[in-house]
């Protein structure tokens, strides 16, 4: 199948189709003419993954050429914080990042960078629940099947890596605990990357990647919570579930009221959140799962009282531009600045950090064992159920997505520490490999992806035209 824009005919109800080169079903409906599943014949099952609606694709490509600013302030941020921390200057930045500052008695006395990755990343990901709820509910991810797919090859990514790893590691008994460290993807950054150099990809790449992001993350943070976790309290964890149920019946009940009114959320659920926050937080879970089930308890269709689902956005919509500019212009950059500073130790520390066995299992793991993984997995479920990719997105597109989730961060940085403990040997060297493992991922998926953001960039052009036509 050649990489050619797509060429378009009008069918017989006037509505416009596109060939897709090499296809073996030419004159598909053009994504925002139709339902795609209503075109095709009884029996066939919609595909897993495709480039989905038109409008669904613009609104994508909106947001994602929004991130850009942000992405690249994000980048920034992590810059800066790589070189303050490996300057003469670096006991500065330690000194910040570890300065504590909050209220003991409700667990809250935290580090800066605590407060960062706890609290401000709670933020994003609390996008990150509207979001795919939105798609889930009214986007192109409603159906189940096509759901399926990154939600299986999340669970791929997480599976091959580790197993990687400890193949890696069988004969070095020291480092088998860190098994779980390669398993998580960094959303942000992956994110970050996708949005300056994707603008022009598939909305279902994007939602794929965010799907299955999200999905090995909440699975990281069990794992954290079964194996890495002896102080998990379950009395926080139910308290939690009271204002969120709270929560989650204003935001139901009155969402036209909190649509129009922005201060009304400021002063009513934003209270709530914060104090669902706090208890999963002193729970001992992440607290950024907080923010996942907060953005999912927010109404995506708009209310009958509202005009109905065709009259406009609904709340997980608005809260999703209101909160935007928060989480990519603040929050994500200050997160970034707080985590991405390691003392690397120069060309010689790098060298010597890289020769340990958990280091090379961690870089085997994220850069080659995370796109082997969902690349497999996805594979797999196409052959043995009925799903299938649709024709506009290629196993290459997955493969530069695959390597992009070989970007792990966040979550990897705090297994290792829980692993082999802060400031151990085997947990600065984890670190560099993290370090090592996420810039390669992010070269190599970036090296596959621009080159497919070409193409797309071409193909975006055609079917504008075809539409305005």
């Amino acid at each position: 199948m050649s990489d050619q824009p797509y060429t378009s005919r009008s069918t017989p109800d006037d509505r416009v189709s596109y060939d897709v080169p090499g296809s073996a079903n030419p004159g598909a409906d053009l994504p925002g003419s139709a339902d795609p599943s209503s075109s095709r014949p009884r029996g066939i099952i919609p595909a897993a993954l495709g480039r989905g609606s038109y409008p669904e694709y613009l609104r994508i490509a909106a947001i994602l050429r929004k991130e850009t600013v942000g992405g690249l302030l994000l980048v920034a941020a992590a810059a800066v914080a790589l070189i303050w921390s490996n300057s003469p200057a670096a006991n500065s930045y330690f000194a910040l990042r570890d300065f504590t500052i909050g209220y003991e008695p409700w667990h809250l006395q935290l580090s800066l960078g605590a407060w960062a990755s706890d609290g401000l990343l709670a933020i994003f990901f609390f996008l990150v629940g509207l979001e795919l709820k939105r798609e889930f509910v009214a986007g192109d991810l409603r159906d189940m099947r096509r759901a399926s797919v990154p939600v299986a090859a999340a669970v791929g990514g997480v599976a091959v890596p580790a197993l990687i790893y400890a193949v890696t590691n069988a004969a070095s008994p020291s480092t088998q605990a860190g098994w779980a460290i390669p398993t998580a993807t960094d959303i942000a950054f992956a994110v970050a990357v996708l949005a300056v150099i994707g603008s022009h990809l598939p909305s279902a790449l994007r939602i794929f990647l965010l799907t299955l992001a999200v999905v090995d993350d909440l699975l990281a943070i069990c794992i954290i919570a079964i194996f890495y976790s002896d102080h998990l309290q379950f009395l926080p964890l139910l308290f939690a579930l009271l204002p969120l149920a709270l929560y989650t019946f204003l935001a139901q009940k009155y969402r036209r009221f909190f649509g129009l009114r922005s201060v009304a959320a400021w002063v009513v659920l934003l209270p709530l959140g914060v104090v669902t926050w706090a208890l999963v937080h002193a729970s001992g879970i992440h607290a950024t799962v907080a923010g996942v089930l907060l953005g999912f308890a927010v109404p995506v269709i708009r209310s009958q009282a509202s005009g109905g689902p065709g009259a406009g956005p609904g709340l997980a919509e608005i809260f999703e531009q209101r909160f935007r500019p928060i989480s990519a212009g603040f929050a994500v950059p200050v997160f970034a600045f707080f985590s991405a500073g390691v003392a690397i130790g120069g060309a010689s520390g790098l060298a010597s950090a890289l020769q340990d066995p958990a280091a090379v299992g961690i870089v085997v793991a994220l850069v080659a064992g995370k796109p082997l993984g969902i690349l497999g997995t996805t594979w797999a479920v196409t052959k043995a159920t009925r799903a299938q990719l649709d024709d506009s997105v290629r196993w290459i597109d997955l493969t530069g997505v695959g390597l992009l989730a070989g970007i792990g961060f966040t979550v990897s940085l705090l297994v290792a520490e829980l692993s082999f403990g802060q400031g151990s040997p085997h947990d600065d060297h984890a670190k560099v490999a993290i370090l090592t493992a996420s810039v390669t991922a992010a070269i190599l998926a970036s090296a596959v992806l621009a080159t497919r953001n070409r193409f797309y960039r071409s193909a975006e052009v055609t079917e504008a035209e075809v539409t305005k036509g």
